[in-house]
This record gives structure tokens, sequence and C-alpha cells, in this order.
């Protein structure tokens, strides 16, 4: 029989954000907690690391100097239960201290690349939780088949009267937008 490590042995309420703050920042970098659980993610494979920091460099050139871009950092949604998630990339405002804790309404954008072991997170979960934290924009890229034929972006926008999200649009190929920023993008180039 295989033993937890200690510090996934959680009491009933779950890891607080306390006890998630002093955890290792190389184990959080593999873990989400979601209502105080800790999930455990499996590592990307490299196409999808590839699309997403080639993705955060179009989105770092179409920004204005007011936000940043980063991927591989955490996002609190929730503080009790814990609710922290990892998207693949985010568009937040510039002016943050490094040492403050990114929440949503310091977030523009989210993105999530879709992988076959984040469907059901990046289509359900993360849509929903991102909704209700207040994030005006979510994109989720789908890649089906790890080449560009296979790319698809669909676009959310929050609905202010009912907290969800809309479908602000769907581009294979290529993308061209004006909100929340202008932006072009062929997806030629990302793979």
């Amino acid at each position: 029989m295989t033993v937890l490590p200690d510090w996934m042995v959680l009491p009933p309420e779950g890891l607080s954000a306390a006890e998630y703050e002093v955890l290792p920042e190389e184990l959080c970098r593999n873990i989400e907690i979601v209502d105080g659980a800790i999930v455990v993610n499996p590592a990307p494979r490299r196409p999808h690391q590839k699309l997403i920091r080639r993705f955060s460099y179009v989105l770092e050139q179409a920004c204005e100097p007011d936000v940043a871009v980063e991927f591989d950092v955490d996002l609190r949604l929730r503080d009790v239960p814990l609710l922290n998630r990892r998207p693949d990339l985010v568009v937040y405002d510039a002016s943050l201290d490094a040492d403050e804790i990114l929440r949503p309404d310091h977030c523009l954008l989210v993105v999530e690349v879709m992988s076959p072991g984040s469907v059901t997170a990046d289509q359900i979960d993360k849509p929903a939780e991102y909704a209700r934290a207040g994030i005006k924009h979510f994109w989720r890229l789908e890649n089906a088949d790890d080449t560009t034929a296979g790319l698809t972006m669909f676009r959310y926008r929050l609905d202010p009267t009912t907290g969800t999200y809309s479908s602000a649009g769907v581009h294979t190929a290529e993308m061209t937008v004006t909100d929340p920023f202008a932006l072009s993008v062929d997806f030629a180039g990302l793979l």
C-alpha cells in the first residue's frame, strides 16, 4: 500500500490559504486547489507548452503596457474554501506588485489551452469558476490533433446580468478581434 505524503492528508475543511502559502513552489506548480482539495495536474506535453509560450508572445505584442501576460502562475479565485487555479495564460494589471496574490479583479483575460487531461475542467469547471469570480473574458484554445488544422479558439465574454459567459466568437485558422484589445493571429504560427 502506498502512503500519501503528509501534505496530501487534509482535514475535512480542506487546505487553507495559509497552508497553501507555505507549500514549496515546485509542488504548487503541479497542483490546483478546488474547494480545499488538492488536484494534481499531469505534466503537459511539449506541443501544449509550445502553444502556450508562442501565444503568450502574441498577446504581449498586442497588449498595452498597462497589462502583463504570464503563464504558470497561481490565480486565487476564493480564499474559503480555497479555490486556486493555474490558468495557462493570464492577462492582468501590470501595476500589481510581484508579491501580491493574483486575484480575479486584477485579470482582464484568462486563457486555457485544452489538452486530453483537462477537457472537463477547461470546458465546464474553470469557465464557471472564472465567470463566478467576475473575470470579464475567457478564451479556450482547443487543439484536436497537435496540428494547426486542429486549432479552434472559443471566446467568451461575461454577461453582467447572468454572471455567466456568453459566446463572443469561434475561430479556426486565424483570429482577429478588438475586444478586450486589438489582436490578429494566424494559428499556423503557434505550432
